[in-house]
């Protein structure tokens, strides 16, 4: 059964802001929660309604999350609460973003994605993250409940964290890193499959395997793709972070940034490794009928004779050789069984067998 999705020519005709989501409803209702944090102090709270966002923290950062994107009136009134663009809101519940930064006056606006594997069928499932980095506060939007920015929570919560010390850039830093990070574990997944795949190959390949490969290559076509606009938003926040992160954690960015680079040419590796599978496939299928036709070749060469024989004796002619020699049944058949025994030999000698 197919999630609800409302499609982006809904927008159509509708003026820059409207509040209208666009994608899949992948929770049935927003949940929210509050992180109020500092050097030395850490309040978590779970809220009911968005509402309840209002309010500065006495001394430090906040960290507002919201699950579920559906909703537009929540959205507008957290807009409203943290003066957030309306283009931002706009931005915010059209889940079909592409990776991205835009720059406002009092805030950073970020656009990531994370993604699940889902196996039989290999399919590659999208989710997209809004940030929003202020000066004391830092707002994500998430399209569903994942374990994805828990590290994140773990740490906070102990202290004596330079995290707690570090205000909204950090922790923007360290949801940026977390998500980079599962990456790396989606990555090894495909790598994983296609070694099956590879093995798969190579002992017994299917029908099915072709659909496999097929499958692999989607995946990670669809991965790079999405991936690419990720190196040009961790080095716009390298060059021009605006004020909102510092030199140190600029230098974390830029170790982000590496790894960006690293899983990139990472699925360039996959993507050629998948082109390999399919040519190998190919290859194989090939090799094997052709093995196919050699043995019926084999067979049906090492008959011929017997089938000549029995058709010379077959003949309607009075008089013929051996018609009337009582041996001359067995005589023909020891003539067919020693061609063939000297057709096989041969073809042994040659390794057509």
């Amino acid at each position: 059964m197919s999630k609800p999705r409302k499609l982006r020519s809904r927008k159509a005709g509708l003026p820059p802001g409207s509040l209208v989501h666009i994608g899949e409803i992948k929770t049935s209702e927003a949940s929210y929660s509050l992180i109020d944090f500092s050097r030395h102090s850490h309040v978590e709270k779970t809220l009911s309604a968005a509402g309840e966002f209002a309010g500065a923290p006495a001394q430090g950062t906040r960290w507002a999350n919201v699950y579920g994107l559906h909703d537009p009136q929540s959205l507008a009134t957290i807009g409203t609460l943290f003066g957030l663009h309306p283009l931002v809101q706009e931005d915010i519940l059209n889940t079909a973003q592409r990776q991205k930064v835009d720059s406002y006056e009092n805030y950073l606006y970020i656009v990531l994605h994370r993604y699940e594997l889902k196996h039989e069928p290999l399919e590659l499932q999208q989710d997209q993250i809004s940030l929003v980095v202020g000066r004391d506060f830092l707002l994500t939007f998430q399209e569903r409940p994942s374990k994805t920015f828990e590290p994140v929570r773990q740490r906070l919560r102990a202290e004596h964290n330079v995290l707690r010390g570090g205000g909204p850039g950090m922790l923007a830093y360290s949801l940026i890193d977390a998500v980079v990070d599962s990456y790396f574990s989606l990555i090894e997944q495909l790598g994983e499959h296609a070694e099956q795949l590879e093995n798969e190959i190579l002992h017994q390949a299917k029908p099915s395997t072709l659909e496999g490969i097929h499958q692999l290559k989607r995946c990670i076509s669809g991965l790079r793709r999405d991936l690419y606009p990720l190196r040009e938003v961790l080095a716009a926040l390298n060059r021009d972070a605006c004020g909102f992160f510092d030199s140190e954690i600029q230098l974390y960015l830029r170790d982000v940034y590496d790894h960006s680079v690293h899983i990139i040419e990472t699925l360039e590796d996959l993507r050629d490794l998948s082109t390999g599978l399919l040519d190998v496939y190919l290859s194989t299928v090939s090799h094997r009928l052709n093995l196919e036709v050699r043995t019926l070749t084999v067979a049906a060469t090492i008959f011929m004779p017997a089938t000549l024989l029995a058709g010379i004796f077959g003949m309607n002619f009075h008089t013929m050789p051996l018609l009337d020699n009582p041996e001359g049944f067995t005589l023909a058949l020891g003539g067919m069984g020693t061609i063939a025994a000297i057709m096989l030999a041969l073809f042994w000698r040659r390794k057509h067998l």
